[in-house]
Parts: structure tokens; C-alpha cells; sequence
């Protein structure tokens, strides 16, 4: 297993660092309690192989079995529909992360604010610059202080609720495997 060490040695997470997944089956546990959640999905996510498959196939197994809406950020929503796969919003990440942070904002189906959001495929140095942003909200400023977010990734995000530590492809892969099918994918 990885240590829970940023990636980008630089990155200093502060005092509050993001809790370790030891076991997927936490990312699951995690979904399954939301009741609203949304993945944020960066163009980071086709780049790497993994296998015969790309993590953004994971990401749509896993928006899939988890029901959970998806945004592209970037040039992402035509990977997307290369797919087959339709994302619920196409925005630049940073607005997406505004959003989040907006207490008046009603979500994407305008049911109300999201209690869970992952991110994945976001340039690292955009990631923790975001998940600081939404780490350091004010009760007051938020529909709650339950905002939790889960990096997805597969480097540690010290400014995430939750991150996988800095691990290799192939346990990044067996851990996406494992979520899918937890969540009831294929």
C-alpha cells in the first residue's frame, strides 16, 4: 500500500489531511449513505491505460451502478459520449467547485445541494487547489458542513474528505473493480 503523502511533495496539506482508503468497500459505504451525490470527471481520466480499459470506463460503471450523476469538466464530455454516455452537466471545474460551495444552488435537477461529491481525472494541482477551496467552507456558507469529497484517484489528496494514498495502476485498478461491483455494476 501507499503512503498517505501528497503526491506533489509541495502540497502540504495543513492540519486536517484527508482520511485514508484502506478498503474500497469504504467508497461504497460512502455512496450508499449519501443521499446526494455527484462525481466530478477531469480529461485526466482517458489518459491513463489501464489495461484494456481506461479509468473513465471504471467512472461510468461506477456513475452507472452508484446512480450517481456525472459532470465532464473540460473536453471530457466527448469521451464521455464516445461511450455511449450521457453526463448530467458539461462545466469548467472551477465552476462546478463554485457551485459547491454556493448555498443558494439547487444542484444539476434542482433537488437540492449535494451531500457527497468524488473527483477524478482533474489536473492534481487543480484537485487540491479545489478540494482546499471546498475543505475551508464555513457552516454558514454552506447548505451544511456535511460536504464530504472522495479523490478518486489515484494519488493521495490531502484536502479531500476521504483519498486513496499514493498507490500503483494495477491496486487503482483492483479497488475501481471492487467498487463497481459493490455497487452492484458489472
Amino acid at each position: 500500500m501507499g503512503m498517505a503523502e501528497p503526491w506533489q511533495r509541495a502540497m502540504v496539506g495543513g492540519t486536517k489531511r484527508a482520511l485514508v482508503v484502506t478498503k474500497p468497500e469504504i467508497v461504497v459505504a460512502m455512496a450508499r449513505r449519501s443521499k446526494r451525490r455527484l462525481m466530478v470527471v477531469g480529461h485526466k481520466i482517458v489518459e491513463e491505460d489501464l489495461g484494456s480499459e481506461k479509468p473513465i470506463d471504471y467512472m461510468i460503471r461506477i456513475a452507472k451502478a452508484g446512480r450517481i450523476p456525472v459532470v465532464a469538466t473540460a473536453h471530457t464530455v466527448r469521451e464521455f459520449i464516445k461511450r455511449d454516455f450521457q453526463p448530467d452537466a458539461w462545466m469548467p471545474a472551477v465552476d462546478i467547485a463554485n457551485r459547491l460551495r454556493d448555498p443558494t444552488w439547487e444542484g444539476l435537477d434542482g433537488n437540492g445541494q449535494y451531500d457527497l461529491a468524488f473527483f477524478t481525472g482533474i489536473p492534481y494541482y487543480m484537485e487540491w487547489l479545489i478540494l482546499s477551496g471546498l475543505k475551508q467552507m464555513k457552516p454558514e456558507e454552506n447548505f451544511s458542513s456535511s460536504l464530504k469529497t472522495v479523490s478518486l484517484d489515484r494519488f493521495y489528496q490531502p484536502h479531500a474528505t476521504w483519498s486513496f494514498p499514493n498507490i500503483s495502476p494495477e491496486r487503482w485498478q483492483k479497488n475501481l473493480n471492487i467498487i463497481v461491483t459493490k455497487l452492484g455494476g458489472d
